[in-house]
């Protein structure tokens, strides 16, 4: 055998032999393209840059390929463009609504009134029949750490919507693969179609947070409601996505259980979640073939007994009367406004270019005269662009391929948020930006489903573009949200888009009498009253500004004007209250008490719960008939309302004013309890303290108002004082030193103004 294995071994050693023959040519060849290379470079250097771009692009298609599906990327991308978007809206004023919600509101004003939140709807003084504690709740949070700076309140708005960004982007993340998206047939399938997926929840997230449509929701302190809404029903159905995987059956229970308090926030912090639970059922029940039925019904079950608990809910506060009365409209009017809706919503998500508040679809002015009839027609283009919106749906949901089911999804989502601001049924308004915080996300995955059905090379060009798309929309984001840094930029730039509504050139107006020109806002507010004559606010402004340039007989009939319809126009306008107000200090100020008791009185039988009255009417009771007359009024409306911080500041001062030293220090300690920040109450206490020489306890009240106000000088001055008759001499030295260095920087500042 060893013969046999040598003959072998001989045989393979000669096969190399024969290569050798073979490859003999090679060598040299190869020598002379080394030494050709060498002495001609210019023929290798394109050659060599190809390979370089080549290899350049492998290189980029591999870290794109990498990195396009790792999700903490997708939400640090989300938040970070979404808050560099909105950044110029950080240092915005308070501005239209922020000045009551923000500022005057009581239930903002202590961590004590977070339930007594629930019972009231959120405007106090109208017929509004909003019901929106959780905003209430997010407020009184603001209140306690950022006090009056508005920063800290647009940061909150801010974060709310970067939330909500990435929210959806993982809900998208978990519902997409139910929807069967366009599949290659590779080797390498299921994780081409997790990228894919991946990055369409991506892209669309990214959409939704940088679109500008979406800054009235998030620049606009009082705009919150939406995103509140949208992060606690985005956060629910993420909830119970995650209860389905669980396998053990108590943390299931508790995280079903978080599920529905989510929905019942979201119901509470804005009417819109009732959509958000539409689609969840909708999701449910038809995109989820393989779930059986009783798993179904039971979830339906609980969505019902989420829906009837917020019902109760809405039962605490008091009954108003219906904040919109019926427009008249018929069919084929509201039919077109549908369509010039939808038009315009298309319009401004494809291509957001004259934003403004106060838009509106339809203004019965216009059909006064010839003129106005040929800017009404002009108007018919956007009922043209909403039949395109409707038939590219249509027939994009209607069209077969993979991801037909995502397609019909979106159509769905867009179409289920779409029709209740229509116009089909009465509104406050026939279009508002805002409105398509929601509706816009099913328009968006519905492009992302035409998206997957794109060739594998398209679809590069079709991200290319998206990204593009989000590049322009941040641009116009940033632009827009400087539109919210004061009042007066707010409202010129309103007006001159286009948003030529009574309200603008009211608070324009206000803005001008508030700086002592008169006859400016006098201009702004009869032009106002020429577009709406019997708008009560425009003629209790007006009358106003008459009176501070001494036409007071004219001012005088524009308040009892205001003041005999005010019945009347309290079911359109808020504050209507005002004229009678303001009749009743003319009165006073020209010395007829009586007759401005008679108002007062007459005004209090229909505002039974606006303070102001009951405040102006005290006062004028203190003075003419003494405390104890004004504190029968004051004490009944404090039973009636214990969350009022100026009733029980007002009733402890009447009773301090009757040397009720008990009774008064009770009032304003609950007083104290009542805003957190205020220190009016305090003070008092410190005051009767020191009177009943209870120094002791007038240094810790009067601490506690140092501390609510650190950066105030009189704080320290007081505390001084205080510490002084204490025998404390160094630390008396100590807070009035503090009072002179603040007094100094206020001063400085002052002078740098």
């Amino acid at each position: 055998m060893r013969p046999v294995e040598g003959e072998v071994a001989r045989a393979s050693r000669l096969r190399p032999e024969e290569g050798k023959s073979e490859t003999r040519p090679t060598r040299p060849e190869k020598r002379n393209v080394d030494r050709g290379s060498r002495l001609r470079p210019e023929e290798r250097k394109p050659e060599a840059c190809a390979t370089l771009v080549a290899r350049s692009a492998a290189a980029f298609r591999h870290a794109f390929t990498s990195y396009s599906g790792k999700s903490w990327l997708h939400c640090v991308s989300i938040a970070l463009i979404g808050f560099v978007v909105r950044a110029p809206a950080l240092q915005g004023q308070l501005i239209w609504d922020d000045q009551f919600l923000a500022r005057d509101n009581p239930f903002i004003k202590s961590p004590l009134l977070i339930l007594e939140a629930f019972r009231h709807h959120l405007f106090l003084d109208s017929f509004s029949a909003h019901y929106r504690p959780v905003q209430n709740i997010s407020l009184i949070v603001d209140y306690f750490f950022w006090n009056t700076d508005t920063y800290g309140f647009h940061l909150t708005n801010v974060l709310l919507h970067l939330v909500s960004g990435v929210l959806l982007y993982f809900l998208l993340r978990k519902l997409l693969p139910s929807f069967s998206p366009v599949r290659e047939q590779t080797a390498d399938q299921p994780t081409t179609v997790r990228r894919d997926l991946s990055l369409v929840a991506w892209i669309v997230a990214l959409l939704w947070t940088v679109h500008p449509v979406h800054s009235a929701a998030i620049d606009y302190i009082s705009g919150r409601a939406d995103s509140l809404a949208f992060a606690f029903a985005c956060g629910g159905w993420l909830l119970f996505l995650r209860a389905g995987r669980q396998v053990s059956r108590l943390p299931c229970v508790g995280l079903f259980a978080l599920a529905a308090l989510c929905g019942l926030l979201a119901l509470c912090s804005r009417e819109s979640a009732f959509i958000w639970i539409a689609l969840f059922l909708i999701h449910l029940f038809a995109f989820q073939p393989r779930l059986q039925l009783r798993p179904k019904l039971m979830v339906l079950s609980c969505c019902l007994c989420v829906v009837a608990a917020y019902a109760g809910l809405r039962q605490l506060p008091e009954r108003r009367p219906a904040e919109n009365p019926s427009a008249g409209w018929s069919q084929p009017v509201r039919a077109t406004l549908m369509m010039r809706a939808l038009g315009d919503y298309g319009r401004l998500m494809i291509f957001p270019a004259n934003l403004h508040m106060e838009r509106t679809l339809f203004d019965p002015a216009l059909l006064r005269d010839r003129e106005g009839w040929r800017r009404s027609v002009a108007v018919e283009y956007l009922s043209v662009f909403g039949l395109a919106v409707l038939a590219a749906l249509t027939l994009g949901a209607s069209r077969k391929g993979p991801a037909r089911q995502l397609r019909v999804f979106g159509a769905i989502w867009f179409f289920a948020a779409f029709l209740p601001i229509s116009n089909l049924v009465d509104l406050n308004a026939t279009v508002a930006e805002h409105w398509l915080y929601l509706p816009s996300v099913g328009l968006l995955i519905f492009l992302g489903g035409c998206a997957l059905e794109l060739p594998q090379r398209s679809r590069s060009i079709a991200v290319v573009f998206a990204l593009l798309w989000v590049a322009g929309l941040s641009a116009r984001s940033f632009v827009r949200s400087g539109d919210w840094v004061s009042s007066e930029v707010f409202y010129k730039r309103t007006l001159a888009a286009g948003g030529t509504s009574a309200r603008m050139g009211l608070n324009l107006g206000l803005i001008y009498g508030r700086r002592g020109a008169y006859a400016s806002a006098e201009q702004v507010f009869r032009k106002v009253l020429q577009m709406a004559p019997n708008y009560p606010l425009a003629q209790n402004n007006l009358a106003d500004a008459l009176s501070r340039q001494g036409k007071i007989a004219e001012a005088e009939k524009l308040f009892a004007a205001v003041e005999q319809g005010a019945a009347e126009s309290r079911k359109d306008y808020p504050r209507t209250w005002v004229g009678a107000l303001n009749h009743a200090k003319m009165r006073r100020n020209a010395g007829e008490n009586d007759e401005a008791l008679a108002i007062l009185d007459r005004a209090r039988a229909d505002y039974p719960h606006v303070w102001e009255f009951i405040s102006f009417e005290s006062e004028i009771l203190r003075q003419t008939k003494g405390p104890d007359a004004a504190l029968l009024l004051v004490e009944e409306f404090a039973r009636d309302n214990w969350w009022h911080y100026g009733a029980f500041l007002a009733l402890g001062r009447l009773h301090a004013e009757k040397n009720d030293a008990q009774r008064a220090e009770t009032a304003l300690r609950h007083a104290s309890w009542l805003d957190v920040h205020d220190v009016q109450a305090l003070n008092l206490i410190a005051t009767m303290q020191v009177r009943q020489n209870r120094l002791a306890d007038a240094c810790i009240a009067q601490r506690r108002a140092v501390s609510r106000q650190p950066d105030e000088p009189s704080q320290y001055l007081m505390l001084s004082d205080i510490l002084g008759k204490m025998g404390r001499r160094e630390e008396a030295r100590l807070a009035t030193a503090q009072f002179a260095h603040l007094q100094s920087l206020t001063q400085s500042q002052t002078a740098a103004n």
